[in-house]
């Protein structure tokens, strides 16, 4: 069944020569594109740019960085389409969470949406959802998984409040 709704994030992370690289990102099929929340304000602010010439959006990945609350609060008066809370494999590995970040970022912003990844899998989104981010963003939950697709849709039917 075709699903007209889908939307394709390129999680390129990138961190420099910002518009060239959400130019490609777009031009390959990109609805949201991610940058780096370390890059350079310049480089975030013509990846923004560049994303939003074409409709589209630019997703801020937090990733090491270490003021959360200043710099959340910067890029979304630089006007990020989402901020996104991500704690990275080495820090899941000793058993950190990012929902204690997802709930400083926000508390710090009022234009930009809210996005969470990191160790999100079926056993815990439901922790991740009660916290009503704009986007939850799941990758080694569903991609290293026995059953992708099963892992997916039990994502989804939590997210939709139907498991």
């Amino acid at each position: 069944k075709s699903v007209t709704n889908t939307q394709v994030l390129a999680d390129l992370k990138i961190m420099d020569a910002a518009s060239y690289e959400v130019s490609q990102a777009v031009k390959f099929g990109a609805d949201i594109v991610t940058i780096l929340g370390v890059s350079e304000d310049a480089s975030i602010k013509s990846a923004i740019e560049e994303a939003h010439n074409h409709g589209k959006e630019l997703l801020v990945d937090m990733i090491a960085v270490q003021n959360l609350e200043q710099r959340a609060a910067e890029l979304d008066k630089m006007g990020a389409d989402y901020i996104a809370v991500h704690t990275g494999y080495d820090l899941q590995a000793k058993g950190v969470s990012p929902l204690e970040s997802l709930r400083t970022v926000k508390s710090v912003i009022s234009n930009s949406k809210v996005a969470v990844a990191g160790g999100i899998k079926p056993d815990t989104i439901k922790s991740v959802a009660v916290e009503q981010p704009d986007l939850i963003i799941v990758g080694g939950g569903i991609a290293n998984a026995d059953d992708p697709k099963a892992a997916a849709k039990q994502c989804r039917d939590i997210i939709d409040g139907n498991a």
